[in-house]
């Protein structure tokens, strides 16, 4: 008998395994999908005040010096600083770390600066600064020791005018806990680790295996900068 004169057509053992496979791959996305729901649910659950708040640790922040509080323009200078303050967590009041030194450990002061605006945020004026707010930030070029490239930055041209201050860390609210979210949670993130779905998640997802691939750039002290100038270049051309 005639296969192709069949009123159907029978399906081949590679069109079966692509189709098995093909499924195997919608249920991934659902999976995602639900995943993402839940951490959107655990995301958006309410803060829930404590009947008794605690102190946990320490937090240092930027203030105005006592001078400039008193000056005219403290106004001013207290709504650049609300744009550019960066808070930092630490377990004791010292704020200090430690480090090896000398075949010995030493403790120093943890290091807390202003925020620093890279050229995109500045660009996009991402921080709403006003012009007259934009005049007292500074150009600074420096090379990047992970990419190793030149990078631009905005830092504030006037630190001294900010101090930091130490306070206690209390904690007045807490997320709310939900044991059956939390429960259904753990159950997809043990069934994804379990049976190792974290890659082909992501290259259905993101359109490629999740890995960071840094380019290869050349290193600044390599760079040639006669490389790109073309020979029929005059002279003034080299020398700039």
């Amino acid at each position: 008998m005639d296969l192709h004169n069949w009123p159907y057509r029978l399906k081949s053992a590679r069109r079966k395994k692509r189709l098995v496979i093909k499924d195997r791959d919608k249920q991934l996305i659902k999976i995602h999908k639900l995943r993402k729901e839940l951490w959107q649910q655990k995301r958006h659950l309410p803060m829930v005040p404590l009947k008794n708040p605690y102190q946990s640790g320490w937090k240092r922040f930027f203030v105005l010096r006592e001078d400039v509080a008193r000056d005219d323009k403290a106004g001013f200078y207290q709504t650049v600083l609300a744009k550019i303050n960066t808070v930092r967590y630490h377990h004791e009041k010292s704020f200090k770390k430690k480090k090896w030194r000398k075949q010995r450990y030493r403790y120093e002061l943890k290091e807390q600066l202003l925020k620093e605006i890279d050229w995109y945020d500045w660009s996009n004026n991402k921080l709403k600064l006003s012009e007259e707010e934009k005049a007292c930030f500074t150009r600074v070029e420096r090379s990047n020791i992970y990419s190793k490239k030149l990078e631009v930055i905005y830092v504030f041209a006037e630190p001294w005018r900010f101090v930091l201050k130490t306070v206690p860390h209390i904690i007045t609210e807490v997320k709310m806990l939900d044991s059956s979210l939390e429960r259904q949670i753990d159950a997809l993130d043990n069934y994804i680790t379990k049976h190792y779905l974290t890659p082909r998640i992501d290259c259905l997802t993101h359109g490629r295996l999740y890995r960071w691939r840094g380019g290869y750039t050349e290193p600044l002290k390599y760079i040639n900068k006669f490389k790109n100038i073309p020979r029929n270049s005059p002279k003034e051309a080299y020398e700039d």
